[in-house]
């Protein structure tokens, strides 16, 4: 013979107890995604969120390099005469943010605005005058002399 412990009422009670403390802790798992930066040529827009994040704060010294240095998982074409245009999140553009080409710092002072257009013709030559194909481009936002994230894009050169 079997006894039930616990009437319909008290199970259905438990059951949707147990349901809501299952879907919090699942939501608390979730990680909060990062501020995104864009680029857009002509009618092309490509978005990404950071390579290198730390919610916010300084990244270690340590990893400045290595999140430099990660391949552009998104591209887009730009030809010479083109204007490409940079956008960026607005809690980018608090802190201020600048632009590494091939993962050298190509400004020295952060750019504090959301938006900002460059012409494609200085995204393709070398030091050495050389024109390339391709270009790594890094948003990087700063504080101080900090980094707090980075977003690579890689833009190839249209003929």
């Amino acid at each position: 013979m079997t006894v039930a412990f616990f009437s319909g009422k008290s199970r259905r009670i438990g059951v949707a107890l147990g349901a809501v403390s299952a879907g919090l802790l699942v939501l608390s798992a979730c990680e909060k995604p990062t501020p995104l930066a864009t680029v857009t040529v002509g009618g092309n827009s490509v978005s990404s969120e950071a390579a290198c994040y730390n919610d916010g704060k300084p990244l270690k010294q340590s990893e400045y390099q290595s999140c430099l240095n990660k391949k552009a998982e998104k591209s887009v074409e730009v030809a010479m005469d083109d204007k490409v245009r940079f956008g960026v999140d607005p809690e980018i553009a608090n802190n201020g943010w600048t632009l590494f080409i091939n993962g050298q710092q190509a400004e020295q002072e952060p750019y504090m605005k959301t938006y900002r257009s460059i012409p494609g013709s200085a995204f393709f030559s070398s030091q050495t005058g050389e024109t390339t194909n391709k270009t790594q481009i890094s948003i990087v936002e700063t504080k101080g002399k900090q980094l707090i994230g980075v977003w690579h894009f890689e833009l190839k050169k249209s003929s």
